[in-house]
């Protein structure tokens, strides 16, 4: 049984290892209401299109200071629906990061469109605008930042670029939910934001789910009906479209979680910053910046080491869980030979590749644990 089923039946304990998430802690506070929210859908039996589908979109829409949302299954629809709502498809060039989750690729993919990977700045981790502008051809049509680990992609540099050249802006905002650049939330930059609530997320759902906003009504209310077999009628379809909801249940237990978004949110950033204070002296271990003006979440924190798989393997020994978010760059993917793209290629992402790894990140971890993760890392160099 997986950790967000054990949540509904066994109460957290204390484990010896420290866990690289643990939700189980992070939701006990919440059973009791989740347990009550699961319940009523389940008594009123509208497990598709629901009420609390609505009330959700506009709860989330309102958190993020935006008129409204769209709920979808999840981020790899809401992303194919956005590039394919925008009349993106054959013939036409996207442009995303080589360093990150392969569902931001295989959305243009999904959409009919070529995928051209572009290499990340080496102190975020995201699409570096210079090496965009590289890459623009006269069939580009459109690029899709990644808010990566919770960090604002350069939206500074890569609005005017995607204007200059008449090019669509989707933000891929799945680890950057409640994240803001400039006091604004991420995702409302753009043409369109698309969110993730797969279970480890900042707003996790107990299962898959999704979010898209859009600065043009029409084209959010284009998005709603694509996810929805193109109608807005149960027996008129205006279009062909995919069957791509977001489900009454995870919008009820989501409903639960939202409103400790905030809070979650700013426990991340205390622990990040009990990280810094502790491992910033270390001269061979790069941490996690935060520019001028953006709001890191730290989805995940990640540190970067050309040593990173003897301290993976030190950590599990001292009883540290880590991970790794990503070893593979994109364009060295099996599922991407076809582009021809070599070692070398985008040498940004693939030395952060080569060097990554996430240290435990929750709400919930304690200080107690933050110091023992630490003291561990130091011992490592120690």
């Amino acid at each position: 049984m997986s950790a967000t089923c054990c949540l509904f039946w066994k109460p957290f304990m204390p484990d010896a290892a420290v866990p690289l998430v643990d939700l189980r802690r992070q939701y006990a506070p919440l059973l009791a209401d989740l347990q009550v929210a699961a319940g009523q859908v389940l008594g009123d039996c509208d497990f598709i299109g629901g009420k609390a589908v609505r009330a959700f979109e506009a709860e989330f829409a309102a958190a993020l200071g935006v008129p409204t949302s769209v709920g979808v299954a999840n981020a790899t629809a809401g992303l194919h629906a956005a590039l394919h709502t925008l009349g993106i498809g054959p013939g036409d060039e996207v442009i995303v990061p080589a360093h990150t989750a392969i569902a931001t690729a295989e959305a243009v993919t999904l959409a009919g469109a070529r995928v051209v990977f572009a290499d990340i700045e080496p102190d975020t981790c995201t699409l570096d605008p210079d090496d965009v502008a590289r890459r623009i051809t006269p069939r580009t049509r459109a690029l899709v930042p990644v808010h990566l680990y919770g960090h604002a992609a350069d939206m500074d540099r890569l609005l005017p670029l995607a204007r200059k050249h008449g090019l669509y802006l989707v933000e891929d905002c799945a680890q950057a939910v409640g994240a803001r650049l400039h006091g604004r939330a991420l995702g409302s930059f753009g043409d369109a934001g698309v969110y993730s609530f797969f279970p480890s997320k900042n707003l996790g759902g107990f299962g898959d789910g999704g979010a898209v906003i859009a600065r043009d009504p029409e084209l959010l209310k284009r998005v709603r009906m694509y996810s929805n077999h193109g109608r807005e009628d149960k027996f008129r379809h205006d279009f062909e479209g995919t069957n791509s909801r977001l489900d009454t249940l995870q919008a009820a237990l989501l409903r639960v979680n939202l409103p400790h978004l905030g809070a979650w949110n700013a426990a991340r950033r205390v622990i990040a910053d009990q990280y810094r204070q502790r491992l910033g002296r270390l001269p061979w271990l790069t941490l996690p910046v935060e520019r001028t003006g953006a709001e890191h979440i730290h989805h995940v924190y990640v540190v970067r080491t050309r040593q990173r798989d003897a301290l993976a393997a030190h950590l599990h020994e001292l009883g540290v869980h880590s991970g790794l978010h990503y070893p593979i760059a994109l364009h060295r993917q099996p599922a991407y030979a076809r582009l021809n793209l070599g070692p070398g290629s985008l040498p940004v992402a693939e030395e952060v590749c080569a060097t990554c790894l996430s240290l435990p990140m929750f709400p919930g971890l304690t200080p107690a644990e933050v110091d023992r993760v630490c003291d561990a890392v130091e011992r490592f160099h120690g």
